[in-house]
């Protein structure tokens, strides 16, 4: 099925490539390497099993904790240029 001026399958391409963007950015935020015994926010000791569990943790729980319920909501990415997406 035709799609306008775009050619077959080019939405199915767009929503392929915001997933692997997506997929990338969580990849890179991943912590890697050795894991830390001491909390960098805190200083509090990182408990062992949090630390086996988890390679290149470098937070306790509840610093990680905070850590995650500050992240910011990302606004998603509008490959198709919408009219909607230039009324903002």
């Amino acid at each position: 099925m035709a799609g306008g001026w775009s050619r077959d399958g080019a939405v199915h391409d767009q929503i392929e490539d915001s997933i692997r963007d997506e997929l990338a950015r969580i990849q890179a935020s991943r912590p890697a390497g050795e894991s830390l015994s001491h909390c960098i926010e805190c200083g509090e000791p990182i408990p062992e099993k949090r630390r086996k569990l988890i390679a290149g943790v470098k937070f306790c729980v509840d610093c990680q904790q905070e850590r995650d319920g500050a992240a910011a909501m990302r606004g998603g990415i509008n490959r198709r240029g919408s009219k909607d997406s230039q009324l903002k």
